[in-house]
């Protein structure tokens, strides 16, 4: 459950921040970049901070 409720905030993020680029600002782009970067990492180090604040909150694994 938290795995897919990471992918969805992770997803949201990123869309979000595709539409304020296009909108707002290029620079928004950076925080896309950012999240891919964690989500790049995190395939392979297992640690999402993310995940970790999610379990702290109560979602269940």
């Amino acid at each position: 459950m938290r795995g897919k409720v990471v992918n969805g905030i992770a997803g949201f993020f990123i869309l979000t921040s595709v539409i304020l680029a296009i909108t707002v600002n290029i620079n928004w782009l950076w925080f896309t970049a950012f999240v891919g970067a964690n989500l790049f990492q995190y395939a392979f180090s297992n640690w999402c901070l993310m995940a970790i604040i999610l379990k702290k909150l109560g979602v269940p694994e």
